[in-house]
């Protein structure tokens, strides 16, 4: 027989309701004991996996969304976790819980509750694989400089030929030098993770949490199917009620050589189908050389509907535009180079270099990834390591983040300053125009009849806004500073 919980449970509406129950320790757990509960609110039943937390702890997690009194059940083959009834009261999220985001408006973001959501986000693969050190140093900078509300970063650790340190923990028992057992994971490298994606919940950062990526020295790229699929039914069961979660299935999927399209989308209807959710959805690409480089027939197809958006690898912003009408979904450009002085060419471009990408990535109505990547005698890299920022970009990326979230969500206008520049806005009430490393000394704009409009000259390198005089109607000139990476704002008058 069950038994019935006297105590109510409570939590605040896309919240983390946590529920911990002890059983057989014995076997193996994460294979033995299968685990689930399901949750009611009126007409509605929500089905959630349990899992195994290590010492005889087994945990099953719950976001609500709806404000009320639930009730729920647990189910199991193990007669001590079978059975067990209770209620849970869903009270009014707190300040700055907005619940998790979705796909709006076919190509836009926001948050449950309706507010508009901008991704403007960096890259730290392995950050939360360092010390305590640095990993409050990385939070920090987060912190201080208000640039980022996405990061991308990985579950599994990642190989890079200047640095070999080993990482303090693995998602699986063992070690490099006495293996790994696949069929036991590590609930003290978990718990450190959950850990670091609630610190970056209080920051508002979205995690875009990386499964998979071909830079292993350990094996975990290259487990066998019945492994990887155990992975992520147990991430999805341990992470799906945190609000702040997006799945990347992978980094460079297409250099993971063991893994054919069938894999992929067999990982994609796992993590759905796991999922109560429906966390945001996305992979990331490589660019292949020679034949495949002017092409995008070797990414996999994110037109697939387990995919919610499109995130991409390309250094060429131009073709965002093209991106979004082809897939119909919100477009990430994830990587375009980074900010830095590295070898590769990936990796040397200036501040300026960065700050165009965003600029012409989002005016077009995309969204763009930030990456640092500059020599430390430490190898203490921000794109890998995390740590502190060095860069000039963030500060801008700032300034330009402040702009986009005072003005509308942007898309194609029937305007066209797309001939030799990039643009977007919404017709008939708000223009974004930027010019990049072009300067001209004056634009003569083509507005509509009609309709008057207030034009400012924005400054996206020093960040300062110069209103022009008077108002603006039909066809124009707007005198210009000559310097590069200028940029208008026009807007409906009043």
């Amino acid at each position: 027989m069950g038994r019935k919980l006297e105590q109510v449970l409570e939590t605040e509406r896309w919240g983390k309701l946590e529920l911990r129950l002890y059983g057989p320790s014995e076997g193996n757990p994460y294979s033995d004991v299968k685990l689930n509960a399901r949750f009611h609110y009126r007409h509605r039943t929500v089905e959630v996996n349990g899992f195994y937390d290590g010492e005889g702890q087994y945990c099953i997690r719950f976001m609500p969304d709806t404000e009320g009194m639930w009730t729920f059940e647990t189910q199991s083959n193990v007669q001590e976790l079978d059975g067990i009834e209770g209620s849970m009261l869903c009270t009014s999220p707190q300040p700055g819980n907005r619940g998790p985001v979705r796909v709006d408006k076919q190509v836009h973001f926001a948050y449950a509750d309706g507010t508009p959501y901008y991704p403007f986000g960096t890259t730290c693969y392995v950050w939360n694989h360092q010390d305590e050190q640095i990993e409050e140093e990385t939070l920090t900078s987060l912190r201080e400089s208000k640039a980022f509300n996405k990061i991308r970063m990985c579950v599994f650790p990642k190989h890079y030929d200047y640095n070999l340190k080993e990482p303090v923990s693995y998602p699986y028992e063992g070690s490099l030098e006495i293996g790994f057992d696949l069929t036991a994971f590590n609930p003290v490298y978990w718990r450190h993770l959950e850990r670091r994606i609630e610190d970056l919940q209080r920051l508002g950062i979205e995690v875009d949490l990386i499964l998979f990526h071909p830079y292993d020295r350990w094996g975990f790229a290259n487990m066998n199917p019945e492994t990887d699929d155990n992975y992520l039914r147990y991430a999805a069961a341990r992470l799906s009620a945190f609000r702040n979660i997006w799945w990347s299935l992978a980094n460079e999927f297409d250099l993971m050589q063991d893994k054919s399209m069938q894999d992929w989308d067999r990982f994609f209807r796992i993590i759905q189908e796991n999922d109560p959710y429906q966390h945001l959805r996305s992979i990331h690409n490589w660019h292949h050389p020679g034949i495949h480089y002017r092409s995008n027939l070797h990414w996999y197809d994110h037109g697939k509907p387990w995919v919610t958006h499109a995130s991409i690898q390309h250094h060429d912003l131009h073709f965002v535009t093209e991106w979004r009408e082809l897939y119909k979904k919100p477009v990430v450009i994830d990587e375009c180079r980074y900010e830095g002085d590295l070898n590769h060419g990936w990796g040397n471009i200036t501040g300026e270099g960065m700050l165009e990408c965003f600029w012409r990535g989002t005016v077009q109505g995309g969204y763009v990834t930030h990456g640092e990547t500059f020599l430390h005698p430490e190898n203490i890299i921000w794109w890998s390591h995390g740590g502190k920022l060095h860069g000039e970009s963030p500060e801008r990326i700032r300034y330009l983040r402040d702009i986009i979230e005072q003005g509308p969500q942007l898309g194609a206008t029937a305007i066209d300053f797309q001939w030799d520049t990039a643009s977007g806005g919404v017709d008939d009430e708000y223009y974004l125009v930027y010019f990049g490393t072009s300067r001209p000394a004056y634009r003569i704009l083509d507005l509509p009849e009609g309709i008057k409009f207030a034009i400012d000259i924005i400054d996206t390198w020093e960040m300062t806004v110069t209103p022009l005089d008077g108002q603006y109607e039909g066809r124009c000139r707007v005198d210009l500073p000559v310097k590069p990476y200028q940029a208008l704002r026009i807007v409906k008058a009043g």
